[in-house]
């Protein structure tokens, strides 16, 4: 006897990593999983059957790199933005979650952190979900592998210019911001022994090894200090072109070259290099790749250094670390993008509501008091589709670069593909609808984007999470159902 499908997608147009174009068929899932991808599946076998006709399908957006719980509580913050996660087809959320100031506000051991972590977070994600940790202070090293082997956190983090400038700007009160202990520093040496860690792990851990990872944020303090400092000064600039000139991209190139070096020195072949924005950063990763040969590194850019620039009318709204850059640099990025020099795009989604993003009273457009982050996942699979387009970028390389890519980097190998056995985490694109983007519109509770009135030539009519709707022609579905993703998942 044929066994029946729970669900079958017909006459979709379907889209996947390993292959240019779109492939009319059907999709046909059972218990979660796909079990077939052909044309002409018996739709008499299914108990649910979705026409796709018109519609691409996507496999679910993989969005590598989300900051959930840094402004709200984690537990109100996994609710509403992993609904803006569903809205734009994300169907795996990774999130990076540190100790110290904002997401809890504690520090500690992560034996004990951790746990709370995964509590909160319980029940609430409308999406699959994992997290990235950063370990803050020497004995954080230390708890790398119980992290690995008892929660299958595979991937840790590195802010490199944490040593000398809070979240949003110069701080010489490390202590406060960073919650770390009178005899740790939060520098370069700390950032060498964290690598050995790490290394010393992925030894351990053979069976793993090749999800061990670690990511940097790279910009370097020092120069940051000191352009700050001169721009602050000099009051020439406004807005993000201040803000840029104060964090210049030599300071993340910089950073690139310190960080490689010490992956060599430390035998860490697994590094990714987070969120790059300009030009100099690049061509600086592109360097070290040739100096380095032996070691593997994920190069990310996110959406909104894709799609904004320094003369976005979004001013301090669209304040962010590493900062928005000048449109050279933006089309900088896309042309190394197109020659495969960029391995995933994120969102980098941090909601900031409204009251805490601008500053109260007379400064409250400043660039320099503003907070830094803000949201975007909800736009990264259509934004990608749209700009792709407009470059010659094929679907199945968007494919890659949201979710086939990050999926195998990050360890996750039933995510990132419309193929039989993985799970069913599917988005369905309307190729041909064409939209203006308004934070109103959004399940975010931001309450404004930078992305405010860009004009989308593709949409997100459903999002499917391992068979089930979760996602449909505007409206979230049922209850959060996500799942924490312990790796390699």
């Amino acid at each position: 006897m044929t066994e029946r499908y729970d669900t079958l997608i017909r006459n979709a147009n379907v889209v996947d990593a390993g292959r240019d174009d779109a492939v009319p068929g059907d999709i046909a899932i059972r218990g979660g999983k796909i079990v077939a991808v052909a044309p002409n599946l018996d739709a008499t076998l299914a108990d649910e059957v979705i026409d796709a006709t018109g519609l691409m399908a996507f496999p679910g957006v993989v969005d590598a790199h989300m900051h959930t719980g840094i402004y709200q509580s984690l537990a109100e913050d996994a609710v509403t933005e992993s609904r803006a996660a569903a809205w734009g087809g994300v169907t795996t959320s990774i999130n990076y979650m540190r100790t110290g100031q904002y997401y809890l506000n504690k520090s500690g051991p992560y034996r004990e952190f951790f746990p709370e972590v995964l509590a909160e977070s319980e029940g609430n994600f409308h999406v699959d979900y994992a997290y990235h940790l950063a370990p803050m202070m020497a004995s954080h090293i230390d708890e790398i592998p119980h992290l690995i082997e008892d929660h299958g956190v595979t991937s840790f983090k590195i802010f490199m210019f944490y040593g000398g400038f809070g979240l949003h700007g110069a701080s010489n009160d490390q202590s406060k911001f960073l919650m770390i202990g009178d005899k740790d520093r939060y520098d370069i040496g700390h950032f060498e022994f964290v690598m050995r860690g790490v290394q010393q792990a992925r030894v351990q851990f053979k069976d793993r090894e090749q999800h061990i990872s670690l990511g940097l944020h790279c910009e370097t303090a020092e120069i940051m200090r000191v352009y700050t400092q001169m721009v602050q000064d000099e009051g020439k600039l406004e807005g993000l072109h201040a803000y840029h000139a104060a964090r210049p991209p030599h300071s993340e190139g910089l950073a690139i070259f310190i960080a490689s070096y010490l992956a060599n020195e430390t035998a860490l072949p697994n590094i990714n290099l987070l969120h790059l924005t300009s030009k100099k950063a690049v061509v600086a990763a592109l360097q070290m790749q040739e100096v380095f040969p032996h070691i593997n590194f994920g190069r990310e850019v996110t959406i909104g250094h894709l799609v904004l620039d320094t003369n976005s009318k979004a001013a301090a709204f669209a304040k962010v670390n590493p900062p928005i850059r000048p449109r050279e640099d933006v089309e900088y990025l896309w042309e190394r993008l197109l020659d495969g020099d960029i391995h995933w795009v994120v969102s980098d989604h941090a909601c900031c509501r409204t009251e805490y993003k601008l500053h109260c009273g007379e400064h409250r457009h400043s660039i320099f008091l503003a907070k830094s982050g803000f949201g975007g996942t909800e736009y990264l699979l259509t934004a990608m589709i749209t700009e792709g387009r407009k470059r010659g970028l094929s679907m199945g390389r968007i494919a890659a670069l949201t979710s086939a890519n990050p999926a195998a980097r990050f360890g996750f190998p039933s995510k990132g593909g419309i193929v039989v056995g993985r799970d069913a985490d599917i988005a369905l694109v309307d190729p041909d609808k064409s939209w203006a983007v308004r934070a109103v519109d959004s399940p975010s509770q931001q309450g404004y984007t930078p992305f405010e009135g860009y004009e989308m030539s593709a949409r997100i009519t459903r999002t499917l999470l391992r068979g089930r709707t979760v996602f449909a022609d505007g409206n979230l579905v049922g209850a959060a159902g996500g799942k924490y993703l312990k790796r390699p998942y």
